[in-house]
């Protein structure tokens, strides 16, 4: 009886895979009808992968609270019900209360050629939040803790080179000059190419990780020679950063950053830093420095003087 029930209960629902995420829709909304055009328009106009995934997830999420309304139902009061409920309930911060409008506005944009006005739900005020990092000995002891050759190949590329995850993912065996002691990271957030420095401390042990992996295209490869996935990678510094005891939260991103941060507190012009980061503007990278400039002016508090 509880079989029969479960399997009505599953006829409502469609199951499709989009990239790397499984996703289940009530057929009433209509969005297996729309997700694959949608999907191809966006390659189209050449998004990056982890871009298309990332607007797939929070659309995802956004049309299973739907209940029964179909997709071409939406409104702007279902939209804003949406983004108050985030906001109440799961205090979403400001750059992902943007990041839901505008995947929403694109959505229906393309799909159906619907503008709509959102812009009184953005949020007024700007959110100034400083780039979380970790200090150096942290990351060392990182990887002094991992010995698994891969895993300790991935966080000494991600920190040593500052790469995203994307850029980490999409990384061939011939993107590495190691004579030249250079990467390149090729089409990158942006469709920018660029180079960044291959850390000669880290060459012993990518040889060591060749002779014992063989990958054979990307330099990181998961099952039949296919690209290891970003969630393994994250979930790889996570397991690091909880071995060495580190409490703070320490992501790729979070790596990334301290390798910015290092730099510029290592003297680094910050317009060098800017290039290896692969920021189009100067003022992204700028907000490193206001971690680093106390620590270089030695600034005491006056109950310390």
């Amino acid at each position: 009886m509880l079989l029969i029930i479960y399997l009505d209960q599953l006829k409502k629902f469609s199951f499709f895979w989009i990239g790397e995420y499984f996703c289940t829709f009530d057929t009433n909304t209509s969005l297996m009808k729309y997700s694959k055009i949608f999907k191809q328009k966006l390659e189209i106009a050449r998004y990056s992968d982890s871009t298309i995934k990332s607007y797939i997830s929070t659309l995802a999420t956004f049309f299973k609270t739907l209940n029964g309304i179909s997709v071409e139902e939406v409104d702007e009061s279902i939209i804003q019900d949406y983004i108050y409920s985030e906001i109440k309930e799961k205090n979403i911060s400001q750059s992902y209360q943007k990041h839901i409008l505008g995947s929403i506005k694109l959505f229906y944009d393309l799909m159906f050629n619907r503008k709509f006005s959102l812009s009184h739900l953005y949020p007024k005020r700007v959110e100034h939040s400083l780039p979380k990092y970790i200090n150096k000995e942290d990351v060392l002891k990182m990887l002094s803790l991992t010995e698994n050759l891969k895993h300790k190949s991935i966080i000494s590329l991600l920190y040593g080179c500052g790469l995203r995850v994307s850029e980490l993912v999409n990384l061939k065996i011939t993107d590495i000059d190691s004579t030249a002691g250079m990467i390149s990271i090729i089409q990158s957030k942006g469709k920018k190419d660029r180079y960044v420095m291959f850390p000669q401390s880290v060459l012993p042990l990518l040889r060591e990780y060749f002779k014992n992996y063989t990958p054979k295209f990307y330099l990181f490869e998961g099952n039949v020679g296919k690209q290891y996935s970003s969630r393994s990678i994250q979930q790889i510094v996570k397991q690091a950063a909880t071995k060495a005891e580190i409490q703070k939260t320490v992501t790729p991103h979070v790596l990334r950053h301290s390798f910015a941060t290092h730099l510029i507190e290592s003297g680094t012009d910050i317009r060098y830093v800017q290039e290896l980061l692969g920021h189009n503007s100067l003022l992204t990278t700028q907000i490193y420095t206001h971690i680093t400039d106390l620590k270089k002016r030695k600034i005491q508090s006056p109950l310390d003087l």
